[in-house]
């Protein structure tokens, strides 16, 4: 069946880091993503906002989560680790996901630290994080990262190889939450996102990591149920 790509809101022009106060900015950007789950006729509840906060000192993470923001990404878990055990002791509902590529050795931290992990890509990490799942009791959502443009220099499975990862995960019992990707830089994002909402509607998965600062609005209008907002909060990364 062809895919014919729905009406999709146009994404606004990221601000530049100071024009203002970051808690402006997020308002603004739980707005768009409200507007958007209602032009897709979705509940804007349904849709979790991840602040990426890799990079980013603490400074800069505490007004967020003052003003009410509870859902933030790391990519690496040292970074987390040296920023995120203070921060929860102040505020202990935050859920931390990791959203970069995982080292099967880090395994164990990841799962110490994480309520989700964003990016299981390959039949070592299954193992290692079903490993860790049981030694420390902790069982953090997986989204299988999927190589969704075919791109060599990126991480995630293939769409081909995806039906046998996605069955080790199932049988090692790791909690699959749904499917990630990140689509072609440069390329309308749309039809990946389409895709990739497909492979997961075939697989029987309800959970889409998709859609960044630059493309959430369509993200959430083709069923993001997770998007991973950096820049357009924070501002641009040294």
């Amino acid at each position: 069946m062809p895919f014919h790509e729905p009406s999709l809101p146009k994404p606004a022009p990221c601000l530049a880091p100071d024009d203002r106060p970051v808690t402006e900015r997020l308002a603004t950007i739980r707005a768009r993503i409200d507007k958007a789950a209602t032009i897709a006729q979705r509940q804007p509840g349904d849709v979790t906002l991840i602040a990426v906060s890799k990079t980013h000192p603490i400074e800069a993470i505490e007004p967020l989560l003052t003003a009410g923001q509870r859902d933030f990404g790391e990519n690496r878990v040292a970074e987390a680790q040296a920023k995120w055990p203070g921060l929860r002791e102040r505020f202990p509902d935050t859920r931390l996901h990791l959203i970069g590529q995982l080292q099967s050795n880090k395994a164990r931290e990841a799962v110490a630290l994480a309520d989700a992990i964003h990016a299981v890509d390959r039949s070592s990490l299954v193992a290692a994080l079903a490993r860790a799942m049981e030694q420390e009791d902790r069982r953090p959502d997986c989204f299988l990262q999927v190589n969704i443009g075919d791109e060599p220099q990126k991480g995630g499975c293939s769409i081909a190889d995806l039906p046998a990862l996605l069955a080790e995960a199932r049988s090692a019992d790791l909690p699959v939450a749904g499917l990630m990707c990140l689509p072609p830089a440069g390329l309308e994002a749309a039809p990946y996102f389409a895709l990739l909402a497909k492979i997961a509607r075939d697989h029987g998965l309800s959970g889409l990591s998709m859609g960044m600062s630059d493309d959430f609005e369509t993200a959430v209008t083709l069923g993001a149920t997770h998007v991973r907002v950096g820049s357009a909060l924070f501002g641009a990364r040294a």
